[in-house]
């Protein structure tokens, strides 16, 4: 990917998109467009183009304030991999025999920059209207999936997540102080809930699923009508399923 022009060393546009896209790490899962163009050794003419590019590709996604984030055709690509493979099909049975026992909706999500990454969902009986489906990227802090991944986060991701809340129904929470709590919450009764802070009519529940290494590598959980039941009883049924997962995955949690 390296050619020679005029006795000097010049990089491809294969090269130049691999190292935008190489700018991206767990440390700086968002960056401006002139952060790009720093980390990848560019111009800033040329990360311009290639970001767009990217951007109708849909291997980046530009935010709100501006910062781009890996997107969604990415994801598509690395569920391809072994390592996503291997968590969906094992999660799969658990995820289907708590369907068939609670009726509702079941999804699990792994952290993919500072939002929830759905990669796989089964439709209940009696499911509610979810936005939630695979490859669907939504926010930490309205989702009881993006719950769990935001408590069991790094300190820097719960940083940036609580200084911006977005207000998704009246009840989504963006009170910081009052998330934080939520998060200690979660981490020491090992589930989260939320009522009605996604979508209008819907609330969630959801557990932690560790590794072999007990790190927290996606959580699982399912939606429910806030009119049809209290979600305190249905938390055995689904740490039941989470711990299964959890145990094919090799933890001893």
């Amino acid at each position: 990917m390296l050619a020679v022009m005029n006795g000097t060393v010049s990089r491809s546009v294969t090269a130049k998109a691999l190292a935008v896209l190489g700018t991206f790490d767990p440390g700086h899962t968002r960056r401006t467009l002139s952060e790009i163009a720093t980390a990848a050794e560019l111009p800033p003419s040329t990360t311009h183009r290639l970001v767009a590019e990217l951007v109708a590709w849909e291997g980046l996604t530009r935010g709100a304030d501006g910062r781009y984030e890996i997107g969604r055709r990415i994801w598509l690509l690395g569920s391809l991999s072994a390592l996503s493979r291997e968590l969906r099909a094992i999660a799969l049975p658990f995820m289907q025999d708590l369907s068939a026992t609670t009726g509702e909706n079941v999804h699990i999500a792994v952290l993919d920059g500072d939002r929830a990454l759905y990669i796989d969902r089964i439709s209940g009986r009696r499911a509610v209207p979810v936005v939630s489906r695979p490859g669907a990227r939504l926010p930490l802090h309205a989702t009881g999936v993006g719950k769990v991944l935001l408590a069991h986060g790094d300190d820097g991701l719960r940083e940036r997540t609580l200084r911006s809340l977005p207000r998704l129904t009246p009840l989504t929470v963006v009170e910081p102080g009052r998330l934080q709590r939520q998060l200690q919450q979660i981490r020491e009764r090992g589930y989260a809930t939320t009522h009605e802070e996604m979508t209008a009519g819907s609330s969630s529940l959801a557990v932690p699923v560790f590794d072999r290494d007990g790190r927290v590598v996606a959580a699982l959980g399912l939606v429910t009508a806030s009119t049809r039941r209290e979600l305190i009883r249905l938390v055995p049924a689904v740490q039941l399923a989470g711990r299964g997962v959890s145990r094919m995955l090799g933890s001893t949690r």
